[in-house]
């Protein structure tokens, strides 16, 4: 909007007899106001908070966008504002806006809670796709006391629901075991012969975790399978229908075939059973009579609770036409709230048919609740996105110059925010630009998907900074997604003072679930691209790849400074195959298997890694494949706080320089070393600004680049460049 502006404000400074002291300010036009409330009526006018007659709010937002339109036809140059008062608003059907709906050039069409300052109610005005369960009554099912209700109009739109909000608070659905997981025993010869990335519809199951199911077939669900069955491999999990068991054998047949094959060791749980209802807070959903079983916590009384289940698939959508140049333009959303949807897997024309049964990576296939397509100019300010079963928010093809400002996106059964596409742009009009997502809180997701992550940029360029992000099963943040040296369009992206954390196991101890994970997971070609003064901290994976900053297929031409790495279980850095990356100036602590690896040897330069400190408490500084070179590393501080002499690819440090690697690098305390599990001791004030201060991640303040303790060795030498 502002460079729309600008030839305007030029034209006025160099108007012809207007003198720039005395050139008339026009006052700005006041909003033109509707309201919404939840208990309102879209046959009033909609110009007041409380009715009057026929004056009063409207009850619907799309009532409320029809005379925004309405009165934009007549008055293109008038600003609106569309208020929603306190409650919960209750969408009878997503909201979809297009290109009608914009507002005028120039001006702003504002969707935002209405303040307390013209009196009435305070409070979060939320819009809902869920559905209020009420009608609790006591009853006992399987010798337990539980409460009940009836939900056949809830499932009625078409599949039964998998989340459930009680007072808030997300419940687990009845689940066996109740916490963790159980692991393949073994699988079938032919399938345990297949190709890693081929799916398999069965495995053996250990006796112990097989009788529960059993009792499960006793009582097969509508559409004639057991249960539901999560199981994880790799980097992704896998949705199947459980459709029939043999208890000699121990064999578990799945109606819907995984994504990938399984192994011996890998988790699973089966959900979705009366079998499994035997933990407080459990719920169980009897599809075939329409009726919702909870098991409650101690002392709860669900006549008193409010208690929401999901109805529609999303909330919002932004449907813009790129091909055809209607956007949709200058909406602004402010203060809301979204809650309340589940998206899941097509059933299939038959109940018995499979279905599909996951994402091949990043829960890619999860679409989000608020969507934008060919949107421009809008933006999300001081919004919460919380209670949803998809990813929050995604920005697709054709969308430019979009904020997300200092919102919440917390209790997500997907992803936070997906920007851009899995596809490359086929025309200038698809391409996605200014997309900036800015000092937000990304916490807490992945409860229906484990394999979604905080932040997912596909082939589009963004700008992420000041955020915080964790608490999710994978990576934090995926940007790019070529795999390999071919075209690619994340290229420009910055990535800049965000806290990245708590990434593969939560901070309560679930999991780890999932492989070949990172803080910041890269594929493709980024030119121009710059990952700086970030901290990643607390990154787990199962069975390997852990690691803070991951360097995937065909990474090429990023940059990674001023980063903090600390507490992974496989390293600081790792770079699969790639060409001409820059790794300078980061400080890597505490890598447990490693701490910087290299898994292809290549042809070319792989990457450059110099100026970083690296500390860890034991064993080996490096993992994979030295055995040749095109990995430059040079001037780096090495420190193993063990005080044992650390080795690199199983020499020690002398051999390692003697092949000519880690040219005016030094082994020395750097003077930060510090007990395990104890806060960094960094030994200046200006190191700690850099690094670890609090207010530096939260506020993403730009600065000069921030000194490190380099060792006096070779830090003279080093001043000035």
């Amino acid at each position: 909007m502002v460079a729309r502006l600008l030839p305007l404000l030029a034209a006025l400074q160099t108007a012809p007899g207007i003198d720039a002291d005395e050139r008339p300010v026009a006052p700005p036009l006041p909003f033109s106001r509707w309201y919404v409330a939840a208990d309102g009526d879209d046959a009033c006018d909609g110009r007041a908070r409380e009715r009057h007659g026929r004056s009063g709010p409207f009850r619907t937002l799309e009532r409320a966008f029809a005379a925004a339109r309405s009165e934009r036809a007549a008055a293109p140059a008038q600003p609106m504002r569309i208020e929603l008062l306190p409650g919960t608003h209750r969408l009878d059907a997503p909201l979809r806006l297009t290109a009608d709906d914009s507002a005028a050039p120039h001006f702003d069409l504002r969707v935002t809670r209405a303040t307390p300052a013209e009196g009435g109610a305070t409070g979060p005005a939320i819009l809902s796709g869920g559905k209020r369960i009420t009608g609790w009554r006591r009853a006992e099912l399987d010798g337990r006391a539980l409460f009940v209700a009836d939900v056949a109009t809830v499932i009625a739109h078409g599949s039964a629901f998998r989340e459930l909000w009680i007072d808030g608070k997300r419940r687990p659905r009845a689940r066996h075991p109740d916490r963790g997981s159980c692991s393949v025993a073994a699988l079938a010869a032919a399938d345990a012969a297949k190709p890693w990335n081929q799916p398999i519809a069965e495995f053996v199951a250990a006796p112990a975790d097989l009788a529960p199911l059993a009792a499960a077939a006793a009582a097969p669900r509508p559409d004639g399978t057991v249960c539901d069955l999560v199981a994880c491999c790799r980097w992704i999990e896998n949705h199947c229908r459980v459709a029939a068991l043999d208890a000699a054998t121990g064999r578990v047949e799945l109606r819907d075939p995984t994504v990938f094959r399984l192994d011996p060791g890998d988790p699973w749980w089966a959900e979705g059973s009366r079998a499994f209802l035997d933990a407080a807070g459990e719920w169980w959903l009897d599809e075939a009579a329409g009726m919702l079983w909870v098991l409650p916590e101690a002392g709860e009384d669900l006549t008193r609770s409010e208690v929401f289940a999901p109805r529609l698939t999303h909330l919002v959508e932004l449907a813009g036409e790129p091909a055809a140049g209607r956007f949709v333009e200058g909406l602004r959303f402010v203060d809301l709230e979204f809650r309340h949807c589940e998206w899941w897997f097509a059933p299939g024309a038959t109940p018995a048919a499979p279905r599909a049964s996951g994402s091949p990576q990043a829960a890619i296939l999860v679409p989000a609740a608020v969507r934008a397509v060919g949107a421009r100019n809008i933006s999300f300010d001081r919004c919460r996105f919380a209670a949803l079963g998809s990813y929050a928010l995604s920005i697709g093809r054709g969308s430019r110059d979009v904020f997300v400002r200092d919102c919440e996106f917390t209790d997500l059964g997907g992803g936070g925010i997906k920007v851009g596409e899995t596809t490359l742009p086929e025309t200038p009009a698809d391409a996605l630009a200014g997309i900036f997502l800015l000092h937000n809180r990304i916490v807490g997701g992945g409860h229906l998907f484990a394999s979604a992550v905080g932040l997912w940029g596909g082939q589009a360029p963004l700008h992420a900074l000041g955020n915080e992000i964790g608490d999710f099963l994978y990576s934090g943040i995926s940007l790019g997604w070529t795999w390999g040296y071919g075209a690619a369009a994340a290229a420009g992206s910055r990535i800049a003072s965000n806290r990245v954390h708590d990434l593969g196991r939560r901070p309560d101890g679930e999991g780890p679930l999932l492989s070949d994970l990172g803080g910041i997971y890269t594929l493709g070609h980024h030119a121009g691209t710059v990952i700086e003064r970030n901290c990643f901290r607390d990154v787990a994976a199962r069975t390997y790849g852990g690691w803070g900053l991951y360097f995937d297929e065909g990474t090429t031409a990023i940059v990674a400074r001023d980063n903090v790495v600390e507490r992974t279980t496989h390293g600081g850095f790792h770079q699969h195959y790639g060409r001409d990356n820059l790794v300078e100036r980061n400080l890597l602590v505490d890598g447990r298997d490693a701490q910087v690896q290299r898994t292809r040897f290549e042809e070319h330069v792989s990457f450059t890694f110099r100026r970083n400190v690296v500390v860890w408490e034991r064993g080996d500084a490096l993992a994979g494949d030295w055995s040749r070179g095109n990995a430059v590393l040079e001037e780096n501080l090495w420190w193993c706080r063990d005080g044992s002499a650390p080795r690199f690819a199983g020499g020690d440090f002398a051999a390692w320089q003697a092949r000519g690697c880690d040219g005016g690098s030094v082994v020395a305390d750097p003077g930060f070393a510090r007990a395990t599990g104890a806060p960094l001791a960094l030994p200046s004030a200006a190191t700690a600004a850099a690094f670890l201060d609090a207010s530096l991640f939260a506020t993403g303040t730009d600065g000069a680049t921030s000194p490190l303790p380099w060792h006096p060795a070779w830090r003279a030498r080093r001043v000035g460049e």
